[in-house]
């Protein structure tokens, strides 16, 4: 099939990219001259686990194409994914800007009939809104289809070549056709391709990870409930996640959730609940945790130091919101940069991937070191604020010898508490007993 992605983010890439892996001719389009240039030119803009490999064959093979010229993409294209971004506006409100003004654009260019995919996250009713500017704008019969994609950073590769299930928005049975050939080879294994109308399709996305970002929230919660009444929150977890109607997954405590979903979406599912009078209030209650769990670290750090943190120095290991993405969009280790350089301290950082990102927003603020170990140089403590593996086992001779004082402040539970006590170090997780 032939195929237009307009929107070249974490999404559009990695669902363009993956459509041409299954023998689709994918062009992908995007305003921005130089990312277009940069992806001709073979370069991967983002940092995903196994893109890479599917972009680069694609690109050989001529299944996948970049441009920057929206007609040539839609000229021959059956099928027009829309993966544009939805920020949230000042008042919580996914901005549709991007998708309307596509929409339009389309609507100018096409001369036959074509389906019309939502690809990114939007609130309930945005289909019938693009559905409005295509009767506005044009009379060629157009089908639009609510597609939430489910991808996580990290693992979106292998979400959406083998998806839990794919969810469609759609009353039309031409468009139900062509969606289900197309998404036929990634369900062979017999994960469900659900079809529903738009609005329930719509919703699903904001309701899913909004219940996960409450689980998330949840486990915080009771986390700080641990350390206030003595209990360990690695044997609570268990504890409950063996209850299979609760499950394992989300149920490991931190610094809060961040990323380019979760926080939107909650946020979004809240501004649509006011604008029909309903107050979720389980929701603005998830936000609000959630708010102050992104710097609970650093309230362990001030209470360490009697409040009084200026002139010292801090390693932060970690600064993506989560391991295994480059990504910093609400990302809890900005937060505590934040706080920890507003409290008199300096700080300098490690991240596999995520440093020049962090550099591109904050500049010089702290310090950038070559590796994990270099960070630690002139130390008073280490800060951790994202779980990826290279900081799992390191090796902590190697601490001991360049980190001033055995200080481990761990917003990620990296660490087994009765190995840090026999290496005798002052360390102070979540929820969990500290050792001091």
């Amino acid at each position: 099939m032939k195929i237009a992605v307009i929107g070249t983010g974490y999404v559009g890439l990695v669902t363009g990219t993956c459509l041409a892996e299954t023998g689709n001719d994918v062009i992908c389009v995007d305003i921005n001259e130089a990312k277009v240039k940069q992806m001709q030119n073979g370069e991967v803009p983002i940092y995903e686990p196994g893109l890479d490999l599917l972009f680069h064959r694609n690109i050989e093979q001529e299944r996948l194409t970049f441009t920057t010229n929206l007609a040539d993409a839609v000229k021959e294209a059956q099928i027009i994914f829309m993966a544009l971004p939805t920020p949230p506006g000042g008042d919580g409100a996914a901005d549709l800007s991007y998708i309307l003004g596509a929409a339009k654009d389309i609507s100018k260019l096409i001369t036959e009939y074509k389906v019309i995919v939502n690809k990114s996250t939007v609130p309930v009713g945005t289909a019938d809104k693009v559905k409005a500017v295509f009767a506005e704008n044009t009379s060629i019969e157009v089908d639009v289809v609510s597609n939430p994609e489910f991808l996580r950073e990290g693992v979106a590769v292998d979400d959406f070549m083998k998806p839990d299930r794919v969810v469609l928005g759609t009353k039309s049975e031409k468009a139900k056709k062509l969606m289900t050939e197309l998404y036929g080879p990634y369900v062979r294994q017999g994960n469900p391709i659900l079809f529903m109308d738009e609005r329930s399709s719509e919703l699903t996305k904001y309701a899913a990870n909004s219940f996960l970002a409450t689980k998330i929230t949840f486990m915080n919660e009771i986390a700080n409930l641990c350390e206030l009444v003595g209990a360990d929150v690695d044997a609570v977890r268990k504890g409950i996640g063996s209850d299979e109607r609760i499950g394992k997954r989300f149920l490991f405590p931190g610094i809060g959730y961040g990323g380019s979903c979760f926080p939107k979406d909650v946020q979004a599912l809240v501004k649509s609940s006011d604008d029909y009078a309903y107050d979720f209030q389980i929701l603005k209650s998830v936000m609000e945790v959630n708010e102050r769990q992104k710097t609970i670290l650093v309230d362990k750090v001030l209470k360490y130091y009697k409040g009084d943190i200026k002139g010292k120095h801090f390693a932060l290991w970690g600064l993506a919101f989560k391991p295994e993405t480059d990504d910093i969009r609400e990302a809890p280790a900005l937060y505590i940069i934040d706080a920890l350089v507003k409290n008199g301290a300096t700080v300098t950082v490690f991240d596999p991937e995520a440093m020049s990102n962090v550099k591109g927003v904050i500049g010089n603020q702290v310090n950038y070191a070559k590796n994990q170990y270099e960070a630690l140089e002139g130390a008073d403590a280490l800060l951790i604020a994202t779980e990826w593996s290279v900081f799992r086992n390191p090796d902590f001779e190697k601490i001991d010898n360049i980190l001033k004082s055995k200080v481990v402040f761990d917003g990620r539970n990296l660490y087994d508490l009765q190995k840090m006590i026999d290496l005798g170090y002052y360390y102070n997780s979540i929820g969990r007993k500290l050792i001091d």
